[in-house]
């Protein structure tokens, strides 16, 4: 009998092998079947570990997603806090009270612009009407002077959109984005942005030395070069003429914008100089006619000035007060004047100070107000509160100093005072001002 060849065995054998592995195989698919059916997830091991470690069940992330940490909104309580405006879900940037004295508008980093009514500041519910900013947000915003419409500045695109306001039936408002951006014109960061009251023009002043005259349909009237090393701010004056900045230098400079008879631009030429501080000034700011401002510098000191001068002829702005203000030294200051130039408020950190500008005394002053440094500061258009952001937050005070001082001048006119009629007039005011002052607990006897 023959035997095989060698090389027909080796054939046979492995043929054999391969079958019993490919029976082994299947009986261990059933195996896995078998499992699976008695309620083994499919994404485990016999041994019970994740064969992916990065994912998990359903339930497990909606868990995560519930229990993630919010961030705490900053508490801050005071006899003479009126009001906190809470509805932003990020930091707010900026704010502008409307001409009219019915609005105040917000911008936040949450991609949205607020409009609050000032009706209700004083109530329990803060009602606020919501603009959504398209793929980017807004840093500064300002309100034009018809209230019909408001602009901001973007933060990621760097330009100026224009937003209108449309009234409806039930008396909110529709917010329509205009179909074109402004040009981007500026090289460096903008740190601040304004519209004439006339309605003019638009200025716009970037961190730089640059300060740009826009008219309302996005052309570059003007450029000003303010040869400050560096501005800090600037600002359009109420009464619409002026044009100022502050920064590296220790000067506040104004120009005036001029237009002919028939509202057609013409030029910007130079107007004065608040000189007096020894190192940067921080900020300024003007009364709401215009005839005075204020500005804090680097060397610790707060001035308040008469701009109401002919300076046509020459005649510098004099200087009617000097005071201290020792945190202006070592921190950035932001500088809030109320209308009638009674009241001084500086911003130092989260903190805000309150002085007399008559006496140049220090009235008030509250601490830690927000979480975040101050981002901004305003006094209503009526003078009787100061507005503050800072984190989400925006927080109105009671300006008490501005009461106290409204009681010194009906004071000194009732004293004044020949007419009966007159008299009369005066003690009723003088007498609804200290009402009001004693409400707040802040009545000096």
């Amino acid at each position: 009998m023959e035997l095989p060849q060698m090389p027909e065995l080796m054939g046979l054998s492995l043929l054999l092998g391969l079958l019993a592995l490919m029976a082994t195989a299947a009986v261990a698919r059933g195996w896995l079947r078998a499992e699976e059916r008695c309620g083994r997830p499919s994404h485990q091991k016999a041994n019970g570990f994740q064969l992916d470690k990065s994912s998990g069940s359903k339930k497990q992330k909606q868990h995560q997603r519930i229990h993630k940490e919010k961030p705490q909104q900053h508490n801050f309580t005071h006899r003479l806090l009126a009001a906190a405006l809470k509805s932003h879900s990020g930091n707010i940037s900026c704010m502008d009270f409307s001409s009219n004295g019915k609005y105040l508008a917000t911008c936040a980093d949450d991609r949205t612009v607020r409009i609050w009514s000032t009706k209700d500041f004083l109530q329990r519910e803060h009602r606020s009407m919501r603009a959504n900013v398209e793929l980017d947000h807004a840093t500064l915003v300002r309100f034009s002077p018809d209230c019909r419409a408001f602009i901001i500045w973007l933060a990621n695109g760097e330009t100026l959109r224009v937003f209108k306001m449309t009234k409806r039936e039930d008396g909110g408002y529709t917010f329509t984005a205009t179909p074109e951006d402004f040009p981007k014109k500026h090289k460096a960061s903008v740190i601040n942005i304004g519209i004439a009251d006339t309605g003019k023009f638009i200025m716009t002043a970037s961190s730089d030395t640059t300060v740009l005259i826009w008219n309302l349909k996005g052309q570059v009237l003007s450029t000003i070069n303010t040869n400050q090393m560096n501005n800090t701010y600037a600002a359009i004056s109420p009464c619409s003429r002026f044009v100022a900045s502050c920064g590296f230098t220790p000067d506040v400079k104004v120009w005036e914008v001029c237009f002919g008879k028939k509202g057609d631009f013409q030029e910007v030429v130079r107007a004065f100089e608040l000189k007096g501080h020894s190192a940067a000034v921080h900020s300024f700011a003007f009364s709401n006619d215009s005839r005075r401002m204020a500005s804090v510098s680097k060397d610790g000191t707060w001035k308040l000035w008469d701009t109401d001068v002919e300076y046509k002829k020459q005649q510098d702005p004099y200087l009617l007060r000097t005071g201290r203000f020792e945190e202006a030294g070592t921190m950035l200051c932001r500088l809030a004047l109320s209308p009638d130039a009674q009241v001084l408020a500086l911003a130092s950190g989260s903190s805000i100070h309150l002085y007399n500008t008559r006496r140049g005394e220090k009235e008030e002053c509250f601490e830690q107000v927000h979480g975040e440094c101050i981002t901004d500061l305003s006094f209503d258009i009526t003078g009787r509160f100061l507005a503050s952001c800072g984190d989400r937050a925006v927080r109105l005070f009671h300006n008490t100093p501005g009461r106290r001082a409204v009681v010194e001048e009906m004071q000194g006119l009732l004293k004044r005072a020949s007419n009966e009629s007159t008299r009369q007039r005066l003690q009723q005011q003088l007498t609804e001002a200290q009402e009001a002052l004693k409400s707040l607990g802040a009545l000096k006897k």
